[in-house]
């Protein structure tokens, strides 16, 4: 093998590697908070406290909305870190981001005053993982090379 087919080679695998640790890192924000919203853990509301949350931002059907905002951000947190449905389920985790940047951010940059940069930056480092994909490192890809694979009798 040349020296010029192993650069390329090279560098998918620190783009796969730095794929993994956004996903990890995302995943673990992700899942940190919607148990927080799910279960109460780590010190968090539970899903009634977080209901009543939304209720004061006048969210419509704010139980309904905070079981969904919750799941996805579980649920969406745990595919982060599996590397499993990463493009499909980033969808209602950048929707969920969008409604907390809206209803919940008052001066755009000003994090004492609610500001929009932490969910605005989960929801653009969510989507740039949309598009890229799970990378190697993934369950993604094991179920891809699974349906790839010619069938042996």
């Amino acid at each position: 093998m040349s020296a010029h087919n192993i650069q390329p080679e090279r560098n998918q695998l620190l783009n796969d590697t730095a794929l993994l640790l956004i996903r990890i890192m995302l995943g673990v924000v992700f899942v940190f908070h919607g148990s927080q919203k799910l279960f109460g853990a780590f010190g968090g509301p539970g899903i009634e406290g977080f209901s009543g949350f939304l209720e004061s931002l006048e969210v419509p059907m704010p139980l309904f909305s905070a079981w969904l905002a919750s799941l996805a951000e579980f649920v969406g947190g745990l595919s982060l870190l599996l590397g499993l449905g990463v493009r499909l389920l980033a969808i209602p985790l950048v929707f969920t981001m969008g409604v907390a940047i809206f209803k919940t951010s008052g001066d755009a940059f000003d994090l004492q005053k609610g500001g929009m940069e932490y969910p605005l930056t989960l929801a653009v480092i969510t989507l740039a993982l949309a598009l890229a994909g799970a990378g190697r490192f993934s369950l993604d890809q094991v179920v891809l090379k699974k349906r790839r694979s010619p069938k042996t009798a």
